[in-house]
């Protein structure tokens, strides 16, 4: 291999290992900002909403489905990280990303999983009854 080449390979993992920290960090500091009295409501509900689903133990789209299954992962949680930190005031969020660093453990969202378990539930009882009444006519 060309030595320039495995230079920016290595530049590469590199800079994508940072990228997965920052997004990591940047997971839990919306968790701790929805938890802030000091942080706007509007900050809040999205805060929580995108910390629920990006600490959840499982996905809404499962990982197992082609293309698809990891299109949460890598759109809808980075999207949704970047719509709650530009909602929460800087200061605040210099703050949260501050804490999140220090945290030891990832914190897991037990109201995410869920929500996430009784919306595929009502899609299987959906499904469930529309072949029910389909195949009883």
């Amino acid at each position: 291999m060309d030595p320039s080449r495995a230079t920016n390979l290595s530049n590469g993992i590199q800079s994508a290992k940072q990228w997965a920290r920052r997004i990591k960090r940047d997971a839990i500091a919306p968790w701790l900002a929805a938890r802030d009295p000091g942080t706007p409501a509007a900050a809040k509900i999205v805060a929580g909403a995108v910390a629920a689903y990006a600490l959840s133990p499982i996905d809404l789209i499962p990982d197992f489905i082609p293309i698809i299954g990891y299109l949460d992962d890598l759109l809808i949680v980075p999207l949704g990280i970047v719509l709650a930190v530009r909602l929460v005031p800087p200061v605040l969020m210099a703050e949260f990303r501050e804490l999140a660093l220090q945290r030891k453990g990832r914190p897991a969202s037990r109201a995410a999983l869920v929500v996430i378990v009784a919306i595929w539930i009502a899609l299987a009882a959906i499904a469930c009854w529309y072949t029910w009444s389909k195949a009883t006519r």
